[in-house]
């Protein structure tokens, strides 16, 4: 293992100086690019960055609008349908034989050898809407949990019963400011590190949530909570124990979202043999498993502790107020780990866009040329844009302060196409399903279903955003 890490630190840094001229084929694989170092570990190390995002901490209060059994029920099926639709896309990395057929580098790239036509500019559309709506969520979330450091040293002074209000906008601004670095390092081969640590945060936060949830249930003397959720009385309207047990499908769906990104993921693993889609298959299984355990932990033990009333957010919902300093090693765990995931998501929109600038402009300075500086390249295009990019995410998030919703809403949209409809589709036609034969009927079933779960989550998601705005004032968070 200790020889593998060592190539890994050399093998991208040399090349990606230029990558044409690497030093001979033994650095260059058979595309003709740097040579891939990615393991089934590095791979399983970026899913598990990419899935256990802020989603988990929103899990206690999903589970309390859907109760004991529904509640963990949805998780088991979104993890079920999560992991099969991933298992699908993986066979689509390579078009043609699996392992020497043509790449694909990203999910586009496959609609595009797969299917073509109309459906990659949809697709487009799609994944890159998603991911800048992450960005801003992140943008929020992190914003949130700087803002609960300073409450709850607030409260561990001057007393619970005091509000201790203050406004997010400064921590957004300061986030953005640390984006904009960061965004500034080129390569997604290059930030492998910045993975491990946002894994290892994320495992830090849910189970100090976890803990702490555990701790809650032992001095109430026993499990809260109900087998059908929140009861339809004085607080909670019908209607609106509909609209929330909806959104709490978006919310569960969403936390498990990582197909937009499982092309690119792959396309950091090293050649075959065994093929890539056989690494990253293991690699699901063995995330996919790894974040389920977590989430039902989390999420149960946090609704246990709670019951009716688990908050929108574990940690900074303020379910918890002591001891304080753990809250805040949690939440300074959750801000790092978002800093990294942050530029995990935002890289895809990075590349593609200066893909495109680099096309349209092939001999333009102001877009080519490069200095590097340790791990950071600086182009005067790639400062500009990019930093554009951080400002504008920045400003909508302080714009849109209610996350739950903003959430739900995107996990519900991108959901089925990403994760079920266009997997399903490149399956069927690269493995040529016979159309009408058992199989094919099976995938366009699970299609419809999850068309119809996502129809429904958004709706839900968008009927609470019409409320959050009927007493929304902007900029005053």
């Amino acid at each position: 293992m200790a020889s593998h890490n060592g190539t890994k630190h050399l093998a991208p840094m040399e090349v990606s100086v230029e990558a044409g001229n690497g030093g001979g084929a033994e650095w260059l694989d058979d595309d003709g690019r740097p040579r891939r170092t990615g393991t089934f570990w590095t791979a399983s190390a970026h899913i598990i960055t990419a899935v256990i995002g802020s989603g988990v901490l929103s899990l206690a209060w999903a589970i309390a609008q859907l109760g004991w059994v529904a509640g963990p029920a949805a998780m088991l099926l979104f993890a079920f349908v999560t992991y099969y639709t991933a298992t699908l896309l993986a066979e689509c990395y390579r078009t043609g034989d699996p392992d020497t057929g043509k790449r694909n580098y990203t999910y586009m790239d496959a609609v595009r050898s797969n299917l073509g036509g109309a459906k990659v500019a949809f697709c487009g559309a799609i994944q890159y809407a998603n991911l800048v709506g992450v960005a801003i969520g992140y943008t929020i979330a992190s914003s949130i949990s700087m803002q609960a450091v300073s409450r709850a040293g607030c409260f561990h002074k001057r007393g619970h019963a005091v509000p201790c209000k203050s406004s997010s906008n400064p921590y957004m601004i300061l986030f953005g400011a640390v984006q904009i670095l960061f965004s500034q390092i080129p390569d997604f081969d290059q930030i492998w590190w910045l993975s491990i640590v946002a894994a290892v945060m994320s495992f830090t936060y849910s189970a100090i949530g976890l803990s702490l949830g555990i701790a809650q249930t032992v001095a109430n003397g026993g499990f809260k909570g109900s087998l059908t959720g929140i009861s339809i009385g004085a607080d909670v309207t019908s209607t609106q124990k509909v609209w929330h047990s909806l959104q709490a499908f978006g919310d569960i769906a969403f936390a498990y979202s990582f197909s937009n990104i499982l092309i690119e993921i792959q396309d950091t693993i090293k050649a075959p043999p065994p093929s890539e889609s056989k690494v990253m298959q293991k690699a699901t299984r063995l995330s996919v498993a790894t974040t389920t355990i977590f989430y039902m932990l989390c999420g149960c033990m946090g609704y246990a502790a709670f019951g009716d009333k688990a908050p929108d957010n574990l940690l900074t919902g303020f379910g918890f107020f002591e001891p304080f300093w753990l809250i805040d090693v949690a939440n300074v765990a959750i801000v790092v780990h978002l800093v990294g995931a942050y530029q995990v998501f935002c890289q895809p929109i990075f590349a593609f866009v200066e893909r495109r600038a680099a096309a349209a402009w092939p001999d333009s300075a102001f877009v080519s040329r490069e200095l590097r500086v340790g791990p950071l390249a600086l182009s005067v295009f790639r400062l500009t844009w990019r930093s554009a990019f951080v400002c504008v995410t920045t400003v909508v998030a302080m714009l849109l302060p209610f996350f739950g919703n903003v959430v739900g809403f995107l996990g519900a949209v991108s959901f089925w196409p990403l994760t079920v409809y266009f997997p399903v589709e490149m399956y069927i036609k690269q493995r040529r399903v016979p159309r009408g034969s058992t199989k094919w009927v099976c995938l366009q079933t699970l299609s419809v279903a999850c068309l119809v779960v996502s129809i429904a989550a958004a709706a839900g998601s968008i009927a609470d955003v019409i409320e959050a705005l009927k007493v929304y004032h902007p900029f005053s968070s």
